[in-house]
Order: C-alpha cells, then structure tokens, then sequence
C-alpha cells in the first residue's frame, strides 16, 4: 500500500492565533482516511492547509511523494487535490452541465467525464438543464463532489460533506461514497457524523483543539468507546 499523501508536523494560524500544532496524517492509496473532531476542532483548517489556501508556518505536505508545501492552490488542482469545500460553491446561475463543465478545467485524465458522472450521478443527468441555484442542498453537494470528480482528483478532499444534510441525502450519500470507494477513489473525509465515517472509512485520525490525539484504523475505532466519549462527546 503506498501513501499518496502525507502532512508532516504542520503548524498553522490565522492571523496570530496558532490553530494547528504538529499535525500529522498519512492517506493511503485507494483507502478513505476520516478526520473527525467537534466543530473547531481543526478539520477545516487541516483541509486548508493541504490545498494551502492557508499555508503552514511550519511543516510539509507531501503529494505523490513531491514536496507541495508552499505551491497555489490552483497549482495543486492541476496535480490532482480536488477539494469539495464545506460551502459547496456551485455556481448558481449555471446550469447543472456548466458546472460539470467547469470541473474539467485541470486538463488531467482519468475515468471521470459526463457519462460517468450522469451513471454514478442519475438526479445531475435529470437536472442537466436547471440553474444550479434552484437544486437543493443534497443535490447541490452531489453536484460539488461531481464537479470536483470531473477533474480526475487522484485524493479527494470531502469537507464535512454531511453538514446540514437530511438523512434520507446522509444515506445516499454513503452509497455514493461506497461506489467511489469500489472504482479505487483515494479520500480523505472531514466528517462529525460518526455513523457515516464509520459506514465508509478505513482509518480514523481524531483532531482536538489543533492537536491529533487518536489514530487507528475504522475497526479498532468502533469498539473504541471511551475515545468517541471522550473527544466526539458521543
């Protein structure tokens, strides 16, 4: 199993206030790391930090075994990060294929076009023709993670993809995630729906105020009950 991507000991801040301390994870190839932690925990700013839209102080990211601490975001896009961000940032006046559209902008090549994304995604192949804006908030999030697929990511980054969710979209969801999984798709999830990070991952790093106080792999986590008491207030 070889790592894909790796953040060695990274400090991070906004301004003057030290939010990430010696942060380390490693993402294996074709396997789902989650990120989990309470809200301000840290997860965001990890996910931040990786696409350095807010670049360590200190420490490395490695992608693909390449140093890509201090490159553009825009850069990184190129050689195959695609972060679907907690905001979700679709496009609201376009219609649904523009955004996909729009998604293949990095150049790179892989499995994912309009046809696979319409089979994976059958409610986007519906609303090809509809703005963005007029979807709702599940279908805009399947409409971000397929935009970002449309790049041919080799890790996808999913931050808080569940967050304001119904459960009927949190279960389909999973499915999606569980068919990504099936196609070799390497992603690291940012996530505080335990449920859900346990239905889809393999390994679990817990953040708390900055720091990662827990790491194992998904079934070592489940019986792990004092952990998930202790930091996830479950």
């Amino acid at each position: 199993m070889s790592e894909i991507l790796q953040v060695e000991k990274i400090n991070s801040y906004y301004g003057k206030s030290h939010i990430l301390f010696d942060v380390n994870l490693v993402v294996q190839e074709g396997k789902t790391l989650c990120l989990m932690g309470r809200n301000g925990a840290g997860k965001t700013t990890t996910f931040k930090s990786i696409m350095m839209v807010v670049p360590p102080k200190t420490g490395k990211v490695y992608f693909q075994g390449k140093d890509i601490t201090g490159y553009k975001t825009y850069q990184l896009a190129r050689m195959g990060l695609g972060l679907v961000p907690e905001d979700r940032r679709i496009f609201s006046p376009l219609t649904v294929k523009e955004n996909l559209i729009i998604g293949m902008s990095t150049g790179r090549k892989g499995i994912w076009n309009i046809n696979m994304i319409y089979e994976f995604f059958p409610v986007l192949k519906e609303f090809e023709s509809r703005p963005g804006g007029t979807l709702s908030g599940g279908e805009q999030q399947m409409l971000t993670i397929a935009r970002t697929l449309m790049g041919n990511p080799a890790v996808l980054l999913l931050d808080e993809p569940t967050e304001g969710l119904s459960p009927v979209m949190v279960k389909t969801l999973k499915d999606l995630v569980l068919k990504l999984k099936d196609v070799g798709t390497t992603i690291l999830l940012s996530e505080q729906n335990i449920k859900f990070a346990m239905a889809v991952s393999d390994y679990v790093a817990i953040i708390d105020k900055g720091h990662i106080r827990y790491e194992s792999d998904i079934e070592t986590f489940k019986m792990n009950d004092e952990i998930k008491k202790q930091y996830l207030a479950v």
